[in-house]
């Protein structure tokens, strides 16, 4: 009768591990697909970016910068809407360049922190689409 028990109880416990490692692996699967999925290629970054040209203006400290960027948006449409906004755009980088010093621009981490200031606030101004990533693509600083 013990022995009945403790095989029934065996079981039980094998039977669950076996569900707990399948979920597991079933999440592990779906999480490594949805990455892969995402990362678009080169043509699709291409087809939902918009360029902006070279922009030259002032620095908070009296210095001034010449500046151009590529503006990845999440689709084709988001695209289409950047380049109607195109004009905020510009706005919105100017404003925040009116602000930094030069010192702001110093290392890998200043540019990327702007880059992800400005993609906050073009984001703030899309509707129909979204900014996905903000790229310098020329940079002088005088």
């Amino acid at each position: 009768m013990k022995s009945n028990r403790l095989i029934k109880t065996m079981l039980i416990l094998l039977v669950i591990i076996a569900l707990i490692g399948a979920i597991a692996l079933i999440a592990v699967l779906k999480l490594t697909g949805e990455k892969e999925q995402s990362t678009p290629s080169a043509d699709e970054i291409v087809e939902s970016s918009i360029d902006i040209p070279e922009i030259t203006t002032n620095l908070a400290d009296g210095r001034y910068v010449k500046i151009s960027f590529k503006i990845q948006t999440n689709s084709k449409e988001g695209k289409e809407e950047a380049e109607k906004r195109d004009f905020q755009i510009k706005n919105i980088i100017i404003e925040e360049l009116s602000e930094m010093k030069a010192e702001s621009f110093k290392g890998k981490k200043g540019m990327t922190s702007f880059e992800e200031r400005l993609k906050q606030q073009i984001n703030q101004i899309m509707q129909n689409g979204k900014v996905e990533q903000v790229y310098i693509t020329s940079f002088v600083l005088q």
